[in-house]
């Protein structure tokens, strides 16, 4: 009970962290220091929250857990560690998923920080890097970033995004709406 209460203080923070970018008319990301501080402790709540479940499967890459039962109303809240390569989903402060993922490869690294999300696509095809689809997309800025399946291979590898399994993909798509939050640390 300690754990799920010290993850709800940490995502608390960082969701009612108030965007960088914000304006009384719209919102953004948010990559300042407290923000990154923020994202940091919600990242090592979750991992600590999520350790039985992650021991219990040993998620190999491209692996998923869903919870069976969950509850149906809530605020969706997505953490993603980028040191784990893991992505956790929260509903009204309730564990209903993590994941395996591939971030950002050196050189093209995935952004920390706390991120609303701006656009929801089915199928979207990307216009920096050769029309390459990009299913389930979720974008987390004006630069390209998203949420998206595609291929786990164990290790961070994408240009910048945080690629899902499509499973997962397609059930945290059906779950979230534009301005949900994920934290990335």
């Amino acid at each position: 009970m300690k754990r799920l209460a010290t993850l709800a203080a940490a995502i608390a923070v960082a969701v009612a962290t108030p965007c960088a970018a914000a304006s009384s008319n719209s919102f953004g990301p948010d990559e300042s220091p407290a923000a990154l501080m923020a994202a940091s402790a919600a990242v090592a709540a979750a991992r600590d929250h999520a350790e039985p479940v992650i021991a219990e499967r040993a998620l190999k890459p491209g692996g998923f857990w869903w919870a069976s039962e969950a509850p149906t109303d809530g605020n969706i809240e997505v953490v993603v560690s980028l040191q784990d390569q893991h992505a956790y989903v929260y509903r009204a402060g309730e564990l209903i998923g993590v994941s395996t993922i591939s971030s950002g490869k050196p050189g093209k690294d995935t952004p920390p920080g706390i991120f609303p999300i701006l656009e929801k696509k089915r199928m979207h095809h990307s216009r920096k890097y050769d029309n390459a689809p990009m299913p389930f997309m979720q974008r987390l800025d004006q630069y390209g970033i998203a949420l998206h399946a595609g291929a786990i291979p164990g290790r961070p590898a994408s240009h910048g995004c945080v690629r899902l399994p499509a499973a997962f993909a397609s059930k945290l798509f059906a779950m979230t709406k534009v301005g949900d939050r994920v934290v990335i640390g």
